[in-house]
C-alpha cells in the first residue's frame, strides 16, 4: 500500500526518535524512506542596513544551515543504510515548515508523513502554534504522529 514515507528532522532529540521509528517501520514495510530538512530563510534587512554587510550575513546563514542540514541528513542516512532501507535526503530554506512539509510530501512522491511531535498540549500549541496540526491540515496523505 505504501511504497515511501517522508520524515521530516531537525537534528533535536524528539527529530532523532522520529529517525529510529521511521526508519524502523519503513523496514518493516518495506518501503523507501525520505529525510527532509526545513532551514529558516534568512532574516531580512532592516532599515538602514548596509547591503554588503547584509548580502556577507545572508551569505554566512546560507552556509550554517546547508551545513547544519547536511549534518542531519548524513546521520539520518546511516540510519537507513545499517537498517538496510533505502533512503533520500532533501533539504528547503523555508519559514513556513508545515506548507514545506506538504508539499515535500507531494513532490517527493511519498504517500504518508512520518513526524515526531513535542507534546507541548493544548496551551504551548497555542503560545508555540503546532507543526504537526498544520501539517496534517495541508497535507493530502496519511500523517503518522509520533509522540
Amino acid at each position: 500500500m505504501f511504497k515511501k514515507l517522508l520524515v521530516p528532522v531537525d537534528g533535536t532529540e524528539v527529530s532523532q526518535h522520529a529517525v529510529q521509528q521511521g526508519v524502523a517501520l519503513a523496514r518493516q514495510m518495506g518501503v523507501g524512506i525520505v529525510g527532509y530538512v526545513v532551514e529558516a530563510m534568512p532574516a531580512l534587512p532592516g532599515m538602514g542596513t548596509h547591503l554588503p554587510t547584509y548580502r556577507q550575513e545572508v551569505k554566512a546563514h546560507e552556509a550554517q544551515t546547508d551545513g547544519h542540514a547536511r549534518r542531519v541528513l548524513a546521520h539520518f542516512a546511516e540510519a537507513a543504510q545499517a537498517a538496510g532501507v533505502p533512503f533520500e535526503g532533501h533539504y528547503d530554506r523555508n519559514d513556513d515548515v508545515a506548507a514545506a512539509i506538504a508539499a515535500a510530501a507531494a513532490s517527493q512522491g511519498c504517500d504518508m508523513i512520518v513526524m515526531a511531535t513535542h507534546g507541548r498540549g493544548p496551551f504551548g500549541a497555542m503560545l508555540f502554534g503546532s507543526q504537526t496540526k498544520r501539517v496534517m491540515a495541508l497535507s493530502r496523505v496519511p500523517l503518522l504522529v509520533l509522540h
